[in-house]
């Protein structure tokens, strides 16, 4: 396992996210907090909502300004066992992976990742509709196996495209957003783990909101007002942030992500788990603050 300095930030952001078709979508929130222990706030997206190229553009002015930890729901790679054979030949790692995604799906408006499922080599194992077939494999990273073992719920793997909690779509999505803020912000940012945090510079990791719900005492369930958002950020040692009435579940993953990224990013275990192997710098990634406690 290696040792690695524990990077320190004034800035935590967190993306709930979505891999939908469309112009704008209410299935993504963005919120932010300061070091310390001010509550979070969301943050509004132009004209009231948010669509993926906002939320680039606002990433790339905010990074070019100063670091921040920014966290994104979404799978920042896939199963390489079943990716890989899109590469014949290639010891392939997940840059090569997001070059694939960005030239198959590079004329999808909005960033958007949906041709790639399709493609006939990369888009071959995934499951589209209808009864499961006979030849889906359901294929899982090591890290949503460790999720499990945490119990903090089963994350569908992402070449399960079925049902409203499908995620392949929205990895695809962030995967090319992810690309595209590198390539945009050299040297000002990294993706961990499959990049090394550089001081002054911001840090892009993957997030599971449920990760932090766990923590709270809501085990599965969601916030649904005021009063429940503010005793779960309560435990995470942020202020309250004293709203009144119902809070949508993009709102509140949103808001307690940011808090729980703030409370999570000054625990060294966060960024060396002891599952985080070559694979998973290399290929997979890994989702911030899960499997801290294995073996």
């Amino acid at each position: 396992m290696r040792t690695t300095a524990v990077p320190s930030f004034d800035r935590f952001i967190a993306i709930d996210w979505s891999g939908a078709r469309g112009k704008r979508y209410a299935g993504i929130a963005v919120a932010e907090c300061t070091a310390g222990n001010e509550a979070p706030r969301l943050v509004e997206g132009p004209g009231g909502w948010w669509s993926r190229t906002a939320v680039f553009d606002w990433l790339r002015a905010e990074l070019a300004r100063e670091p921040a930890l920014v966290g994104i729901d979404c799978a920042y790679s896939l199963p390489f066992a079943v990716a890989a054979r899109g590469f014949p030949g290639q010891q392939a790692t997940v840059f090569n992976l997001w070059d694939a995604v960005e030239a198959v799906c590079a004329g999808e408006p909005d960033f958007g990742g949906g041709p790639f499922a399709s493609h006939p080599l990369h888009g071959a194992a995934f499951w589209h509709g209808g009864p499961q077939p006979e030849w889906y494999e359901d294929p899982h990273r090591a890290t949503e196996w460790a999720c499990r073992a945490d119990g903090l719920g089963h994350p569908q793997s992402p070449y399960k495209l079925i049902g409203s909690r499908q995620v392949g779509k929205g990895a695809l999505a962030g995967m090319r957003v992810l690309r595209a803020l590198r390539a945009a912000l050299p040297g000002r940012m990294a993706v961990w783990p499959f990049e090394e945090p550089v001081p002054g510079a911001g840090v892009m990791v993957e997030i599971y909101p449920r990760l932090f719900l766990k923590h709270t005492g809501f085990g599965q369930r969601k916030i649904r007002d005021g009063m429940e958002m503010d005793e779960a950020l309560s435990r995470l040692g942020s202020h309250p942030l004293e709203r009144t009435g119902m809070v949508s579940d993009h709102d509140s993953d949103a808001l307690v992500s940011a808090a729980g990224l703030r409370w999570l990013a000054g625990l060294p275990r966060a960024w060396t788990p002891p599952g985080l192997d070559d694979m998973a710098r290399r290929q997979e990634g890994w989702i911030f603050g899960v499997g801290m406690t294995g073996s």
